[in-house]
């Protein structure tokens, strides 16, 4: 076993910690198993906590621009003070549930370019180390997957997965950002608008989707988060609920058809004001690959065919994983 990181800034003979976890992706609501190694220094050690972090990289900016490091969106505390002795080996199980609003790394076992992780958290003497970060790869749930395939057949193509920082004004939404996915219209719609971009926030009876149309690569209209105002084209929003229960008796093609009808005619019925300024707050934008849009059969029958995403390398490369390894910063702690 190759212990991944000696917590140097514990000082000469610190601890050295792994992360192991049960490899297989997850899904939003559901539980990641593993178990954090522990091999003592040098010298004894007094540990006065052991937490783990599920952190997403998560940009600082609009249009690409990334920030340092990422946001802390979940925690979980494994243990209180305890010593740990020199050269001592300490294997600490768990299981961690991950919040039902987590961003979908994949679709169809294509990479969306979202990154998370889970990463140790390691005080001792005042001072604190995080260990490597794991890759976490969440896979849509059903619910998920019935809304998104209905888009594919209907001709929508992907875009970019992105996150962004701030809250969508009216939702249920928790965590201090949200997943946006941009899809381009699909042919019958093409001259009804330039962009569509969708929000699945999911909970555990349900799924809140939020549409709004002519985005042009903007966040939400009804984001709510410190940073300067954008101007934005005409936006036109539609907000559906859906439950877990009884997907599969439903028609999703024709009633994910009828809400894109819906947020078209609400537009043509509230054409925008030439020069008006659409409410839209500037929220980071993150882990998004624009990959100049979808082959003819969209997102797919059910998800399956996932054109222009390219290849991220394991998560190795620049915006990955190293983010995390290297900026030890946290943006928010929902501990």
């Amino acid at each position: 076993m190759v212990f991944k990181r000696v917590l140097g800034s514990l000082g000469v003979g610190g601890p050295v910690v792994d992360t192991v976890l049960d490899r297989g992706p997850v899904r939003p609501g559901g539980v990641v198993q593993g178990q954090v190694r522990l091999r003592g220094g040098g010298r004894a050690r007094d540990i006065e906590h052991l937490a783990l972090e599920l952190v997403a990289r998560v940009g600082a900016g609009h249009g690409g621009e990334e920030g340092p490091g990422g946001v802390v969106f979940d925690r979980l505390r494994l243990s209180g003070g305890f010593r740990l002795d020199t050269r001592e080996h300490r294997d600490i199980p768990f299981i961690f549930h991950i919040p039902w609003e987590t961003p979908l790394t994949e679709l169809s076992g294509q990479p969306l370019g979202v990154v998370l992780a889970l990463r140790v958290e390691l005080a001792s003497a005042g001072a604190k180390d995080h260990g490597d970060p794991e890759e976490l790869i969440v896979r849509p749930l059903p619910v998920q997957e019935a809304v998104l395939g209905a888009l594919g057949r209907l001709g929508f193509g992907l875009v970019a997965a992105d996150l962004r920082l701030g809250h969508i004004a009216g939702s249920g939404q928790t965590l201090p950002f949200h997943q946006e996915i941009e899809l381009t219209p699909a042919p019958r719609y093409i001259h009804d608008m330039n962009e569509i971009a969708v929000a699945l926030l999911t909970g555990s009876e349900g799924m809140e989707v939020v549409l709004e149309a002519d985005k042009r690569g903007r966040p939400f209209s009804g984001v709510s988060s410190p940073g300067k105002r954008l101007r934005g084209g005409p936006v036109a929003p539609g907000r559906h609920t859906v439950r877990h229960e009884g997907r599969e008796h439903r028609d999703w093609t024709a009633e994910v058809d009828s809400w894109i009808r819906a947020l078209i005619e609400a537009r043509a019925a509230h054409p925008p004001r030439a020069g008006a300024i659409a409410s839209a707050i500037s929220a980071g934008t993150a882990a998004g690959v624009a990959g100049g849009g979808m082959v003819a059969a969209g997102l797919g029958d059910a998800l399956g065919n996932l054109g222009g995403l390219g290849d991220l390398a394991g998560f190795e490369g620049s915006g990955g994983l190293k983010d995390f390894r290297d900026s030890g910063h946290e943006d928010a702690d929902q501990g």
